[in-house]
């Protein structure tokens, strides 16, 4: 599990069980994407939510997860700085 804590003291994480976050103050938990079957019975992870690309189709859901969680780790967890 990673954590990024920014110098305002925000923290990002792919969120997981691994650890109890509750111990660090208040929670914003928010969905990265969607991860939703096709009609043809394939998968794709959309990331609108973070104002990322759709990706996929695979044709399994665990492709799909694993896709959306690599995305997540490499464009999303630590934001670019301007």
């Amino acid at each position: 599990m990673q954590l990024v804590i920014s110098p305002q003291g925000e923290l990002r994480t792919l969120y997981d069980e691994t650890l109890d976050l509750s111990p660090l103050g208040p929670l914003s938990i928010q969905r990265g994407s969607h991860v939703e079957p096709t009609t043809d019975g394939r998968w794709t992870a959309d990331l609108a939510p973070v104002n990322g690309p759709l990706l996929g189709p695979y044709r399994k859901r665990s492709q799909a997860l694993l896709a959306e969680q690599e995305w997540l780790l490499q464009h999303w967890l630590i934001p670019a700085t301007d």
